[in-house]
């Protein structure tokens, strides 16, 4: 569970988020809103990425403040573009590159970069050059790149974004068979539908808080 107790964000004289208290516990969280909302913030300070100026976010406990790096052992985080996420030139190296710095063991990463390979269809691309897949390869690359950690919760930003249609459908379909808890950040409001809970955040502040059915007409009638 990712608890959020009076969160306010302030950079200089501008509010960010303004006074939020959240308890994150649904298998299928969205997270939309107007750009400049505050949402991609929001979704940085679930792993510790961004930290409140004021109030305290605790991932099972553990306080993102005093315990980041216990905090990102448990919550991974896909960024908006894969590109700033892919750090190594070969596929299996990249997929390997987490799970060294976490001291996994060769066969444990050589078994699960052949797993999550073999789970997207990207068996025959182990050996390659990273910055040449495609749109959809490259986000899938990113994902694997953070499940392969094993993290409890995933954090996605705007994970269809770059996409075209049908590498949109993939990535959801990608999305919608994890385990895991997933916490997605999106313009999408087609990718959300089949969503537990999905949370408005506008100038800073909870606008709507509920079921897709009942708060994305709401938001659409606030954007209009």
């Amino acid at each position: 569970m990712i608890k959020l107790e009076n969160i306010s964000v302030s950079f200089g004289k501008r509010t960010v988020l303004d006074n939020l208290s959240l308890d994150l516990t649904e298998r299928r969280i969205a997270v939309i809103g107007a750009n400049g909302s505050g949402k991609s913030t929001f979704a940085r300070l679930l792993n510790g990425l961004a930290l409140p100026t004021t109030g305290e976010v605790l991932v099972d406990g553990f306080n993102t403040r005093k315990k980041g790096r216990d905090v990102r052992r448990k919550v991974g985080f896909v960024f908006q573009n894969p590109d700033n996420q892919i750090v190594m030139p070969v596929v299996e190296e990249d997929l390997a590159f987490g799970m060294k710095n976490l001291g996994f063991s060769k066969t444990e990463i050589a078994a699960k970069t052949d797993e999550i390979l073999a789970r997207y269809n990207m068996s025959d691309l182990r050996e390659h050059p990273a910055h040449l897949l495609s749109g959809g390869q490259k986000q899938l690359l990113a994902i694997s790149g953070v499940l392969v950690m094993t993290p409890d919760i995933v954090v996605m930003d705007e994970p269809t974004t770059l996409l075209d249609l049908r590498n949109k459908r993939r990535v959801a379909r990608a999305v919608d068979a994890l385990e895991q808890m997933v916490i997605t950040v999106t313009h999408d409001l087609d990718l959300i539908t089949n969503y537990d809970r999905v949370i408005v955040i506008d100038e800073g502040r909870i606008f709507a808080d509920g079921t897709p059915a009942g708060v994305i007409p709401a938001y659409q009638e606030l954007m209009a």
